[in-house]
């Protein structure tokens, strides 16, 4: 993984299908992705639950970051991307279709009193260091599916905002922190964060990256369930026991 920045920061996906620009563009569609088969859910996966889901999200994370965006990441059977951080502790959060078992889109939760990419790779962003703390978890890896239409992936990135804040409210969770490419920045902003830097962006044009840290309370969570028309939690519970892993 890329640490340089004289290099482009392709190397480092943390929005994998957003686009330059805002979202304000595209034909929003109001509540929860359905299909025939009914509403998308959201639920929180660690390590090797929900195995087939995993294998899902991974296989789109490979198509997405490798295959359309050329990111140099790992893919360790050429079907997969996974790295270092992808381990049998690690947290996600997943949209999916709960009939199909379709991946629709996901986000990988790495807490800041551990190893994470802001920490290891990119401190030098933080004017101030790297908040770290039990209630600091950083964002990485946040992809939609490549089949989706971009108002469809908006609709998830939207069901995947929803379910971070319920799930941050959930566990004691009063900071999210993140890398993205400057040019992505006002499509991440569009979604209705309350965020703001940690530093000056180092680099240059569309190469540009910056640290965020992302506020969370109630009052942004019960703003952008209604602006959006999701009125109820979408995040299911956590699964109970280890019946449900394998390796892919």
């Amino acid at each position: 993984i890329a640490t340089s920045l004289a290099n482009p920061i392709r190397k480092q996906a943390m929005f994998g299908t957003a686009t330059t620009g805002t979202s304000h563009d595209i034909q929003a569609i109001p509540g929860l992705w359905r299909d025939a088969q009914g509403e998308a859910e959201a639920l929180s996966s660690r390590g090797m639950h929900h195995a087939a889901l995993r294998s899902a999200m991974l296989k789109d994370r490979k198509i997405v970051l490798m295959d359309r965006l050329g990111w140099d990441l790992q893919s360790p059977d050429g079907l997969h991307e996974l790295d270092e951080y992808d381990d049998e502790e690690t947290l996600y959060l997943i949209v999916h279709q709960p009939e199909t078992g379709r991946h629709l889109g996901s986000v990988r939760l790495l807490p800041s009193t551990g190893a994470h990419l802001l920490g290891d790779k990119f401190a030098h962003l933080c004017a101030d260091g790297v908040p770290v703390g039990h209630d600091v978890w950083e964002i990485t890896r946040l992809v939609t599916a490549p089949g989706l239409s971009r108002a469809e992936a908006l609709q998830v990135r939207r069901q995947l905002a929803i379910a971070l804040l319920e799930h941050a409210l959930g566990n004691g969770i009063e900071l999210y922190i993140m890398v993205t490419h400057l040019p992505w920045l006002p499509s991440l902003l569009s979604i209705g964060w309350d965020a703001e830097p940690l530093g000056l962006p180092h680099g240059e044009g569309v190469n540009a990256v910056a640290a965020l840290r992302i506020h969370i309370d109630e009052t942004t969570l019960q703003r952008l369930r209604a602006a959006w028309a999701i009125a109820r939690p979408v995040l299911s519970p956590p699964p109970i026991g280890r019946e449900n892993q394998q390796a892919f």
